[in-house]
């Protein structure tokens, strides 16, 4: 039984956990762009990359719990902004790793992700917002909203800071294979194309 200190029982911190770990390291937009910076900048630049996707999700998470999951429940008209102005916003950023081999930065060369950038994109990536509303109508206890709600926001801390650990650093893994100019625009073209049938597929849903 859930508690005010334990605000989810054994039997939800089991479903929330398989939950949190299938969606985090499954492949979508948040990967393919960690995959990428990986193999175009290393594991060491793609920390802040790293932190600010692990961390702003679980941000973004306590806060759509505890705020905002029952507004966009309820408002269609804001389910189909963030639906469509996310899905541009990842279009577009696709478009620019499969034309120009990076990520784009809006300073001329590709350079990896800020944290906060990383951060911010977590708010126009539809999958992450179809996973806030999703667990914070499922697990979050109106009796205890906040502990609930921070119960959540951790679990998706640990599988999303791993996932995107491991995500980037397969990336790196693939840098000498990818050494040559062909590969990696083969591989960058991959990455962007994958990031838009992530878009295509989320669209259709």
């Amino acid at each position: 039984m859930p508690t005010p200190l334990l605000p989810l029982s054994p039997e939800q911190l089991a479903s929330l956990t398989l939950l949190a770990f299938a969606a985090s390291w499954t492949p979508g937009p948040n990967n393919a762009l960690l995959a990428a910076s990986g193999v175009n900048f290393g594991l060491r630049r793609s920390l802040p990359h790293i932190w600010g996707v692990a961390l702003g999700f679980m941000l973004m998470v306590f806060l759509v719990a505890v705020f905002l999951g029952e507004i966009f429940r309820q408002s269609a008209f804001l389910r189909e902004v963030l639906r469509w102005g996310g899905a541009a916003v990842l279009l577009w950023v696709a478009w620019q790793i499969a034309r120009s081999g990076g990520l784009p930065s809006g300073r001329g060369e590709p350079r990896p992700f800020t944290f906060a950038q990383a951060a911010a994109f977590q708010w126009i990536n539809a999958k992450a917002w179809v996973m806030a509303v999703a667990v914070s109508a499922q697990f979050v206890s109106a009796a205890s909203p906040w502990a609930s709600a921070a119960a959540v926001a951790l679990v998706f801390l640990a599988a999303g800071g791993s996932s995107s650990l491991a995500w980037a650093w397969a990336g790196q893994a693939m840098r000498r294979f990818l050494a040559t100019p062909l590969r990696l625009r083969v591989f960058n073209a991959a990455m962007g194309g994958f990031v838009a049938l992530g878009v295509v597929w989320m669209l259709l849903e």
